[in-house]
């Protein structure tokens, strides 16, 4: 698999493990504004993927869908780039994550400053593993 890709297989898109990973007792969150992260660390089974992600953008931040858009584009972008490290400490503890990024500010942000936030955020989940 190359490294820098962001299959379907990738995305959060399961209904149940979107209720696990809001409403179940084990996830954690952390905060680097103006991103949340809302994640679970499970057990991997056989042909599981390792990393799975989910971007939030509130319509009460940005009415328009174009922002919204724009920058889950930009949150996954970032998450693509900086996801690597992350996938391979995850399979050598055979184990797999489930991540939500919400965002929190109501402006839009550069990329560039989006990218520093997202990669912070997994460095630091990777330091709680």
């Amino acid at each position: 698999m190359p490294a820098n890709t962001l299959s379907k297989d990738e995305r959060l898109c399961s209904r149940t493990a979107i209720e696990e990973l809001f409403n179940g007792g084990s996830h954690r969150s952390m905060t680097v504004f103006p991103l949340r992260a809302v994640y679970v660390i499970r057990k991997r089974y056989a042909d599981e993927q390792t990393l799975q992600m989910l971007v939030s953008v509130p319509k009460k931040c940005f009415k328009r869908a174009v922002k919204r858009n724009r920058l889950k584009r930009q949150v996954r972008e970032a998450f693509r780039m900086a996801k690597q490290p992350l996938a391979e400490l995850l399979t050598d503890r055979d184990e797999t994550l489930d991540v939500a990024f919400i965002w929190l500010d109501s402006n839009l942000h550069p990329s560039e400053e989006v990218r520093a936030k997202v990669e912070k955020l997994l460095r630091r989940i990777g330091e709680r593993l």
